[in-house]
């Protein structure tokens, strides 16, 4: 009854004879819908593999009641099965009461199985039998003993009534082994396979007795038999021979249907993953979504997905929770896993973001050019915090930013001061090592102060290495001080820091996921101090670094160069300097470390001693770039005072800041009035003796001096005053006024060059010039004149020819200077002076004119003293001659050859001035009319008595001197002919005064008749026709005995008696 009780539940696959609900795994056969029906075939006649299923499907289990695996191929293992020990008829069903369901695991429930080979009695017992007692184990040993018996006797019938079969069969395969092992025959089966039971059973089938399996006939081999296919060890047992087809079978099978066996399984698995993941599109595009937007920096989808995906493993964790230990579903189980993966893949993603987002954070030298000439660098590093800010992150990207900041400022600030300092001191030395530049290369540069070259934009006041060292110097503290440099970098930074700590930045910053970042927003008070304290701190390097730079020596040290160059903003793996901004290093700096340029030589050069000063520089770019320097340092000192901790907290460093403003005034004064004081000196060769274009009778000494002293006057005024500094009102006044020291330095510096300067214009007037080859040079001081031909130099300026080799044209020509200096160019610097600083000149005014005067009446006197030499020979010749008395009783009708030849040497001190210097024409002639009368005077004196025939010449003489050089005539020659009248009338007789009154009337027409016939020859001695008085010049004042005037009447007063005579002539 229990035998036909299972096998009727085996056919019908349920486990009780009585079931309460369909079984579940009927389902897939019977109760599928219509449409699952359809896609099944849709599915079925789509799929790749349908022969195969076709040949899977065809299989039926030959055992009632067997499994069919999940590939479809029947076993030996029921589904279900009775107790062996006869205690219950479903060992599934009980099991599954006693809460160890083995419906769906196939493995758990074949332990449990007897006819399964991995059935486990323990395991069996201890779960089945769990609460069975003794008696109930008996007796179930006893139903298993009886079950064992009646297997045995079925088992036993079985072989008794098939005994011949099995004689038969072993008898077979005895002579089947026989044949193989010693004829060697191959029994060629129908299949390519090896020996297997299999094999020999099919061959049983196949007919009947032992004659099936010799009824083939034998195929002889030709070769040796025993080494092919007899069951002998060394033919592997008669495999050998097919062992190498059967391995290039399984290779061509394995490339055949390896694929596609395999393929089937992955359909089948992506079909249901594909099924499964229907709904959860957005895990599986999560990872591939973020690393799109990492990969196209675009910050606001990846901080969206980002959001997304973790707000994904925020619910897969809750979902965790809340199953607990209970058994999820395939739904539940895939949307963990997936999220899961999703959450490690995104995370390992974030976390490359991440590091790479810190480094590009804290490495400001990062930012390309581009960036920073765009201003996107302050913009850059907000973008980066607000990221990390939108990732979350444990450190304060605010803070850390802000102290990578603070330190790249710190190294640039170093690295930029210490090989700037380096590489100026190498242009100094190379200058300092070099030819000092010759006076006339000084003055060549002067000369450019008023007459810039067209052609060119850059000054020239300078040679082109000593300009290129000054903008060098101005770059370098323009990079360190101005609002595009460094400084302007620290000012960023601590607005940047105000901002943070005033928590005005952080307003639009984000607080992340959940408000995660919040915390970051806020900087702690220690961190806060810590940032003012850095703040001050790199206001004190750049203070001390500008401080040094004026205040100390020039550098010694000088091995930097040979170290590799900073990464900086201005430095291209360089800056790739310090900014940037640092340019690419300059081929002058790559030095040989055996062959340093050695320090500058001990000249005693004032310049030696100051780093800021270019050697061979001259005052004029001295004062043009110290102007622009000591401008920075005022803006750039009112700037950095300007700084909150600065102005607020620490009152030495502000006081530190007005002493470094004061110190760079005091060594740039310094050094500056030294050049000045050399520059003075060497002015002297500016003089080319060519006219000035606007000046006919001045050469364009004075109008090059004028411009080197207005030059230096201006600029001192702006060093001393840093008026153009800019100034912040919250810093105050950081630059005081000049102290009373620098300003009597500047005054008592500004006296002296004038000093000096006229000095030299004396000395090129009066120094013997001498003519080698075919230049004009001097004796001393290597002077060179410009070069003319051989006899003399004329330059042809204005109309105008200079003779520059002749010292009386060198004379007039500095009068000349002098006068336009004494009466505009000294007035107008002494009146720029006072203006520039504010003080009065009123003793240096008097003084400096007495200097002019002084300085004018020698060199009037030296001019004029050959003449004057000429004339008093002349005049006392002819006065002393024997001849010069007429005859008793002949009356003169000529007056003296020594008259003419006098007048006439007179012509050619006229034809010099007014071809060299016009205004000075009436001074020297009229000087000259005056030095003439008193020669006559004297001359006339020493002759003790007059006729009336020498009384008449020496009136003719006289006479004709006076009204020839009537346009010249001064009071001073008046008075001086006057004297000679009364000298005359002293020395005659009252007959020959009487007498000499009735001969007035044919003297008068004598001397008409002279003066029409000279004409010609004394015409250069007429009044010019132009209306006004001719304006005359004042004698050389401070010159015993000499006082020039303005031109006077033709005729002056004279003695009584003599008085009348001359005016009836």
């Amino acid at each position: 009854m229990a035998a036909s009780e299972r096998t009727v539940l085996d056919f019908y696959q349920v486990s009780t004879r009585y079931p309460t609900e369909w079984p579940a795994e009927k389902d897939n056969d019977s109760d599928v819908s219509e449409d699952e029906s359809v896609k099944k075939k849709i599915n079925r006649r789509k799929s790749r593999y349908q022969a195969l299923e076709r040949a899977v499907s065809t299989r039926s289990s030959v055992i009632p009641g067997s499994e069919s695996s999940a590939s479809g191929v029947s076993n030996l293992v029921q589904r279900d099965e009775p107790d062996p020990l006869g205690t219950t008829d479903s060992v599934v069903r009980t099991l599954k009461q006693l809460g160890l369901p083995l419906q769906d695991d196939t493995r758990l429930r074949n332990r449990f199985l007897l006819s399964s080979t991995t059935f486990s009695p323990a395991l069996f017992l201890s779960q089945m039998h769990s609460t069975a007692d003794t008696q109930s184990l008996v007796a179930g040993l006893e139903v298993l003993s009886r079950s064992i018996d009646q297997k045995s006797a079925s088992l036993k019938v079985l072989v008794e009534s098939n005994f011949e079969r099995f004689v038969r069969a072993k008898a077979t395969i005895d002579n089947v082994y026989k044949e193989m092992k010693y004829r060697g025959v191959d029994p060629n089966p129908p299949r390519a396979r090896g020996h297997s039971r299999h094999a020999s059973r099919n061959s049983f089938r196949s007919g009947s007795g032992g004659a099936i399996a010799l009824a083939s006939p034998l195929v002889p081999i030709a070769s040796d038999p025993r080494k092919k296919n007899a069951l002998v060890k060394e033919s592997e047992y008669g495999v050998m021979g097919i062992k190498t087809p059967l391995l290039d079978v399984s290779a061509k099978a394995e490339d055949v249907w390896g694929p596609a066996l395999g393929g089937r399984e992955k359909e089948e698995n992506l079909k249901t993953v594909a099924s499964s993941l229907d709904g959860l599109k957005e895990y599986v595009e999560a990872s591939a979504a973020m690393a799109e937007s990492i990969k196209r920096k675009d910050h606001e989808t990846l901080v969206e997905e980002y959001t997304k995906a973790r707000r994904f493993a925020d619910e897969a964790k809750q979902l965790a929770q809340m199953i607990g230990s209970s058994q999820p579903s395939d739904a539940e189980l895939y949307r963990i896993v997936l999220a899961s993966r999703m959450w490690h893949d995104v995370d390992e993603q974030i976390q490359v973001l991440k590091r790479d987002v810190w480094r590009r954070l804290i490495s400001p030298h990062n930012i390309s050019k581009s960036d920073i000439g765009s201003g996107q660098a302050g913009e850059q590093h907000m973008e980066l915090i607000n990221l990390l800010l939108e990732l979350g992150v444990e450190d304060n990207p605010i803070w850390v930013w802000l102290l990578s900041r603070y330190d790249y400022l710190k190294s640039k600030i170093t690295s930029t001061v210490e090989r700037s300092k380096v590489e100026i001191e190498i242009l100094r030395r190379r200058l300092a090592n070099g030819e000092k530049p010759s006076p006339q290369t000084i003055a060549s540069h002067m000369r450019t102060l008023g007459r810039q070259s067209m052609e060119t934009k850059l000054p020239a006041f300078d040679s082109a290495d000593v300009v290129e060292l000054w903008e060098m110097m101005v770059g370098f503290v323009n990079n360190l001080l101005s609002a595009q440099g460094i400084m302007g970098e620290v000012l960023e930074f601590w607005q940047t820091v105000q901002g943070f700590v005033d928590e005005k930045t952080q307003k639009t910053m984000p607080v992340g996921y959940n408000g995660e970042s919040k915390e970051h927003h806020r900087l702690s008070a220690q961190g806060t101090a810590d940032l003012r304290k850095g703040t001050i701190e790199l206001v004190g390097m750049l203070r001390e670094a500008v401080f040094m730079f004026f205040a100390g020596p020039p550098p010694e040290d000088i091995s930097l160069l040979f170290s590799p160059l900073p990464q900086t903003p201005t430095t291209p793996n360089v800056s790739s300097a310090i900014s940037g901004s640092l340019t690419p290093r300059d081929p002058r700096f790559n030095l040989d470390p055996n062959n340093i340029p050695p320090p500058s030589p001990r000249r005693g050069e004032a310049w030696e001693k100051f780093a800021f000063w270019p050697p061979w520089s001259n005052s004029i770019s001295g004062v043009h770039f110290l102007a622009k320097m000591l401008a920075l340092v005022g803006s750039g000192a009112s700037e950095m005072a300007s700084i909150a901790p600065v102005r607020q907290g620490d009152a030495a460093e502000v006081e530190r800041l007005k002493t470094l403003v004061n110190v760079a005034r005091e060594r740039c004064v310094t050094a500056l009035c030294a050049a000045w004081n050399r520059d003075a000196e060497n002015i002297k060769f500016v003089e080319d003796w060519n006219r000035s274009p606007d000046r006919k009778d001045v050469t364009k000494m004075p109008s090059s001096f004028s411009s080197f002293e207005g030059a230096l006057l201006g600029g001192m005024q702006k060093i001393l005053y840093i008026s153009d500094a800019t100034r912040e009102e919250e810093a105050g006044d950081m630059v005081l006024p000049p102290p009373t020291k620098l300003l009597q330095m500047v005054r008592s510096q500004y006296v002296t060059t004038l000093y000096k300067a006229l000095s030299g214009m004396v000395e090129n007037a009066e120094r013997p010039l001498k003519k080698s080859d075919d230049d004009w040079t001097v004796d001393i001081d290597g002077y060179v004149a410009p070069s003319g031909p051989p006899a003399i130099r004329p330059s042809t300026v204005g109309g105008g020819t200079i003779d520059a080799g002749d010292r009386n044209v060198r004379m007039l020509l500095t009068l000349s200077n002098l006068q336009s200096l004494r009466s505009e160019i000294v007035p107008s610097l002494n009146t720029q002076f006072e203006n520039a600083f504010s003080v009065k000149l009123t003793d240096e005014t008097k003084t400096i004119r007495d200097v002019l005067s002084q300085i004018d009446a020698r060199l009037f006197q030296s001019y004029t003293r050959p003449s004057i030499e000429a004339m008093r020979k002349i005049i006392r010749a002819g006065v002393a001659a024997p001849d010069w008395a007429p005859p008793r009783g002949e009356k003169p009708r000529e007056v003296r050859p020594y008259v003419y030849e006098a007048l006439l040497s007179l012509v050619l001190v006229h034809t010099q001035v007014s071809t060299t210097a016009t205004s000075l024409t009436s001074q020297v002639l009229s000087y000259l009319l005056e030095q003439a009368s008193r020669e006559l005077l004297d001359t006339f004196k020493t002759r003790p008595k007059y006729n009336l025939e020498a009384l008449m010449q020496a009136t003719l003489d006289v006479e004709f001197v006076a009204q020839t050089l009537s346009h010249y005539t001064t009071d001073r020659a008046s008075a001086l002919q006057s004297e000679i009248y009364q000298e005359l009338d002293a020395r005659t007789d009252n007959d020959a005064r009487a007498r000499l009154q009735n001969e007035l009337p044919e003297m008068r027409a004598v001397l008409k008749r002279l003066r029409e016939a000279s004409k010609n020859e004394f015409a250069c001695f007429r009044k010019p026709k132009r209306s006004g008085n001719v304006p005359g010049a004042q004698g050389a004042p401070g010159s015993p005995g000499i006082e020039r005037r303005d031109t006077g009447q033709s005729v002056g007063s004279m003695g009584s008696n003599s008085g009348s005579m001359a005016a009836q002539i």
